[in-house]
């Protein structure tokens, strides 16, 4: 592609519109996808390359490929950026038949990355695999293997194993608070089925479901899968903050909140905000999904009762998973569910999931019933506060002047918002990436609008500590780049003393302006 003539011909035809450049490459671009003169599919070349080929500046070329990556007309990836699958409109095609394609609901879903599987630093949710105790993994699958009669290789209960159902209540009930007994607790295939089972089960097609905005894209996926309405409701210092007009005028079916430790801005929600939600979701006739995915990771203050205990009968279907206690191939979450629809949902799975897989159920069990489990969770919580430490120590050497930490106190990510709204986290996020730096922009985390949440979401379980300082400092380098691109200045000397970076319970409600 010439990407030069494509510029001169699009200039010449827009001459009276007076645009910058960086507006005039933007509109150039979209209008030769939008045509289909950039296919789908088709690799845009890489900002520093076009930047030279046009003569122009490479921010206005990185302010182009952005502005087209937020309206979804391109999707970066690890090799650069590609003009999406749904971007291009057809040429001619008035008489053509209707063919047959993906739904609705499949084409609204947000377009997710697959960073976890790449090992670079600071991609959220992975824990450290190494440190993982694989041996005696190994041991207790062989024990279960050996023990299986040929008849136990059918199909199993669809609820899941009894001993491992058993086990789980058990550990639930003494690590977590969880009232439950094991007839209430689901085997699912993970957090994604989790959701899916409480969306499918639980609400009709067209019902409202609340998520936090910020808020995690798996939820999205599921809920707008089952075809419900999805309302984001803000999320600020004490957690998602619906208002009493919220109650009123969009009531929920369904509310879904990550109450431990906000995902993705890392948030505590307070107890009364808890109680709140409770009894208004109560009173509505809703129900909450308490997604509990990292709460067993806490770096600060006594261990926080899952809000499914808080009071009797709470109207919370909780989940839980073992791809960040354990790790995330084993492919095994699950729910528990309030005892009043337990047995509904127990006919609901025996007609619609063929449950297998009972060797790994049965060596989870021995895993959680010897005290495994907890034995290798103390050893993570010694390692990941270290690592959270030695984290939080980086980013407030090298970027407190310019961003603050919040979501420290707990979980496996810590997120860094971003002081200055002219700072973009998208832009620094891509950059970062060209770095061999994975850091998760917040702001594309909105649902249902745009978020007041910017800036970056960074895990730190699989960092070892003495590479993090390192990697900050790459890290702030990519920022005061786009500090200096943006016009932002820096203050010579910290606004505040250097170790008051907020907690996980603190942090405003709407973004700080400079």
């Amino acid at each position: 592609m010439d990407y030069a003539l494509l510029l001169d011909a699009f200039a010449r035809a827009h001459a009276g519109r007076g645009w910058p450049r960086q507006r005039l490459l933007y509109e150039c671009l979209r209008a030769a996808i939008r045509n289909g003169t950039l296919a789908a599919g088709t690799r845009l070349a890489a900002t520093r390359t076009l930047a030279e080929e046009l003569g122009i500046a490479r921010n206005t070329v990185l302010y182009a490929y952005e502005q087209l990556a937020s309206e979804g007309f391109v999707v970066p990836d690890r090799r650069g950026t590609v003009v999406a699958a749904v971007a291009s409109g057809p040429r001619s095609h008035a008489t053509a038949p209707p063919q047959a394609g993906l739904a609705r609901r499949a084409r609204d879903l947000r377009t997710l990355g697959n960073a976890a599987s790449e090992g670079l630093p600071f991609v959220p949710g992975v824990p450290d695999l190494q440190a993982f105790p694989l041996a005696l993994w190994r041991r207790l699958l062989e024990r279960a293997w050996r023990a299986l009669a040929p008849a136990r290789l059918n199909y199993g209960d669809p609820a899941g194993e009894p001993l491992l159902r058993t086990a789980i209540a058990d550990y639930l009930r003494a690590s977590r608070g969880v009232v439950c007994e094991a007839d209430q607790v689901f085997i699912t295939d993970g957090s994604q089925a989790s959701l899916d089972l409480c969306a499918r089960a639980c609400a009709d097609e067209g019902d409202t479901v609340w998520v936090e905005n910020p808020g995690y894209g798996g939820a999205l996926a599921a809920f707008r899968g089952a075809g419900l309405a999805v309302e984001g409701i803000g999320v600020n210092a004490e957690g998602m903050a619906p208002t009493h007009q919220d109650w009123q005028a969009r009531r929920p079916k369904l509310v879904y909140v990550t109450p431990s430790h906000q995902y993705p801005v890392g948030v505590v929600m307070s107890l009364a905000r808890r109680m709140a939600l409770i009894e208004n979701a109560r009173a509505a006739g809703a129900l909450i999904i308490e997604d509990d995915y990292d709460s067993e990771f806490r770096h600060e203050g006594p261990p926080l009762a899952a809000m499914q205990g808080l009071v009797p009968d709470a109207p919370v279907l909780y989940c839980g998973t073992f791809s960040k206690t354990m790790f995330p191939g084993l492919r095994i979450g699950y729910v528990v569910a309030p005892p009043g629809l337990a047995q509904q949902l127990a006919g609901m799975r025996a007609q619609s999931f063929a449950a297998g897989r009972a060797a790994e159920q049965l060596a989870l069990a021995e895993f959680l019933a010897s005290g495994a489990l907890m034995r290798h969770l103390r050893r993570m919580r010694r390692l990941y506060r270290q690592r959270r430490d030695a984290l939080v120590a980086a980013l407030e050497r090298h970027l407190g002047r310019i961003a603050e930490v919040h979501g420290a106190s707990a979980g496996m990510h810590l997120s860094l918002r971003l002081l200055d709204e002219r700072l973009i986290d998208v832009a620094i996020a891509r950059r970062a990436r060209e770095e061999g730096i994975i850091v998760n922009p917040l702001s594309t985390h909105a649902v249902g609008g745009a978020t007041p949440w910017n800036g970056l979401m960074l895990g730190y379980a699989q960092v070892p500590v003495e590479q993090i300082d390192a990697l900050v400092k790459r890290l702030a380098t990519v920022v005061h780049l786009a500090a200096y691109g943006a016009g932002v200045l820096i203050p010579a000397v910290p606004d505040r003393p250097a170790s008051r970076f907020p907690s996980a319970t603190s942090g405003p409600s709407a973004p700080r302006r400079s």
